[in-house]
């Protein structure tokens, strides 16, 4: 079976992620052949938009494949890397697309699934819909172009989700800026069959309010309690607030890797003065290529995918012992790094 499934259909170029018991998660081939697909479609004639979808119930795509990830790590390779490579110069063509590009970010949408739907133009939603990105939960970061994308969330919403790894509904997304259109699941099958010429026409005509979400409720606090450039801080604040909201989302943030936690809201800082996603995938790219040879991502990995005991050792154990030296190493390119994209790493 091909675990991504490509055709030209009515002027439409259909990708589908076609892995479903592994709730579509993104391998090396799957990524250079949609990198393949779009490049060829973005100048051919007789394809005038993409739609992206994901096969099965469970979701449009659970991410990168994490399990080979942790293999590379155990082997003492470096194919993660040029694994991100390919899949940031994916999320920046999806980002600079020439044509609507369309994606059913039905069901579970986390990490790498994030990077291949919510740079797109035509981003829909439904009822089933989960989107997050959890990486600070493996000892990782938001990647994939999350840095770009959370950093320009209204106010602290996307420091929210980065640092807590949460997942979110319809309602949720569109205020995020991550999706456009809400429409219910059931509608999906029938308008991915339609001609381009009808397609976005329907998905715009057909489109509903989404039943409310959560963080419009939370904005007073999640603002106040995440203006702040350190994660103890943020703490402190969260847990001086007073709303039971805050201090779960305490709780969560102490659970994660504490080098994972600073260098996030550092990378969503600084995404926040660059202009360009490109910019943001490079700052991404010279971070995971730190965490590759670090302990926290393979013991993160251990504890999620591998054991599944959800109990992982993190090194350092406490915030306070992750100095901002150790920090700044992380954004310090190793040398003969090249960035993905033109310029400095």
């Amino acid at each position: 079976m091909n675990d991504i499934l490509i055709r030209v259909t009515g002027g439409v170029g259909r990708i589908t992620l076609n892995r479903p018991r592994a709730i579509n998660a993104l391998s090396d081939d799957m990524l250079r052949e949609m990198g393949k697909a779009l490049t060829s479609w973005a100048n051919d004639p007789a394809v005038h938009a993409v739609l992206l979808d994901g096969a099965g119930e469970r979701g449009l795509c659970a991410g990168g494949d994490i399990r080979s990830i942790y293999q590379a790590i155990q082997d003492g390779t470096d194919g993660p890397i040029a694994f991100w490579r390919e899949e940031y110069q994916v999320n920046a063509l999806i980002a600079n697309y020439p044509k609507p590009y369309a994606v059913f970010m039905d069901g579970l949408v986390m990490g790498g699934g994030v990077g291949v739907s919510a740079h797109g133009s035509v981003r829909v939603v439904t009822e089933r819909t989960a989107i997050g990105m959890p990486e600070v939960s493996i000892g990782f970061i938001p990647d994939v172009g999350g840095t770009f994308l959370l950093s320009r969330a209204p106010g602290e919403l996307g420091t929210h989700l980065a640092l807590t790894g949460g997942r979110i509904g319809a309602a949720d997304a569109i205020l995020c800026g991550l999706a456009d259109q809400y429409l219910p699941s059931a509608a999906l099958p029938d308008l991915a069959e339609l001609p381009a010429d009808q397609l976005l026409v329907e998905i715009a005509a057909r489109a509903e309010t989404p039943p409310a979400g959560q963080l419009a409720e939370d904005r007073e606090w999640i603002d106040s309690c995440y203006a702040a450039d350190t994660v103890e801080q943020i703490l402190a604040n969260l847990h001086g607030s007073g709303h039971p909201g805050a201090e779960a989302a305490a709780k969560e943030i102490q659970a994660k890797a504490p080098t994972a936690v600073k260098v996030a809201l550092r990378a969503l800082r600084t995404a926040r003065e660059l202009s360009t996603v490109e910019e943001c995938l490079n700052l991404e790219h010279r971070l995971v290529s730190r965490f590759l040879t670090a302990p926290d991502l393979a013991e993160g990995i251990r504890a999620a995918v591998i054991d599944k005991d959800r109990n992982p050792t993190w090194q350092p154990a406490t915030l306070a012992e992750v100095s901002d030296a150790a920090v700044e190493e992380y954004f310090t390119p190793k040398p003969g790094q090249q960035p993905v994209f033109g310029g400095s790493a």
